[in-house]
Formats: structure tokens, sequence, C-alpha cells
């Protein structure tokens, strides 16, 4: 039920910038991508064992989507062994601080909880604890 008076206009919208940034980083994988990417260009072997529980396909995806939101580049090392790594872009490389203030933000307001190491429902569940 509405309240009286209640003028809609008045009400408060999401940010537009907000929203697009979360639909990109907001994706399961995007951000601590991001994270690791931000210390060093990582090849893709590195990547997927910086984040455990980050399967292949994931990382690939994920790798593709913020390549064509022009955050991170792929560039193949000519080898041998040809090898491929990726690094942030400079607009990639512009979200380091805004990562550095969540992580700072989470380690003071969020619970502590177990690291995951695969299982969603462990993580759940070891937070809910």
């Amino acid at each position: 039920m509405a309240a009286q008076g209640h003028d809609v206009a008045a009400c408060k919208q999401v940010d537009g910038g907000i929203t697009r940034v979360f639909q990109l980083l907001g994706k399961r994988w995007s951000g601590p991508i991001v994270a690791v990417l931000v210390d060093q260009p990582a090849h893709f072997a590195d990547l997927r064992r910086a984040i455990p529980g980050l399967s292949e396909r994931m990382l690939s995806d994920r790798l593709a989507e913020l390549g064509a939101a022009g955050l991170v580049v792929r560039e193949v090392d000519e080898g041998p062994p040809l090898r491929v790594s990726y690094r942030l872009t400079e607009s990639g490389a512009a979200l380091e601080p805004a990562l550095k203030a969540l992580g700072q933000w989470a380690q003071t307001h969020l619970p502590d909880a177990e690291p995951c190491m695969g299982a969603t429902e462990t993580c759940v569940e070891s937070a809910r604890k």
C-alpha cells in the first residue's frame, strides 16, 4: 500500500553507472579475476590457480566478457612454448582504488568466512556459521 502524498519522482533511483559496473563485476568470478590482474599480468593457468574453485570454462568466459568490456587484454607470448597472458587495460587498472576500498570495507563489515575451495554450498554454509 502506498503512502498518501508519496511523490514517485522523489524516489531515489539507482545510478546508471552503478548498475553497469555491477552487471559486469557483480558476476561470479569477475571481481577476483580483476583483483588478481591488478598486481600484475598473469598467464591463464596462473589465474586459475590464484582463484580456487574457478573452472577453465568459467575463467575463459569471464576473461572474454572483461575483454569485450575493455578491461582486460589477451596477449599471446610467442613460444616456445606458446603461452597466453592477460593484463588490465588502463580502464581496468583504474579499478584498483575501488577494489582496495571494497576489500577494506569487507574486512571491517563482513563476517570472516573460510576461504572457498570449490563447492558453493560449503562456502555459503561456512559463512552462515
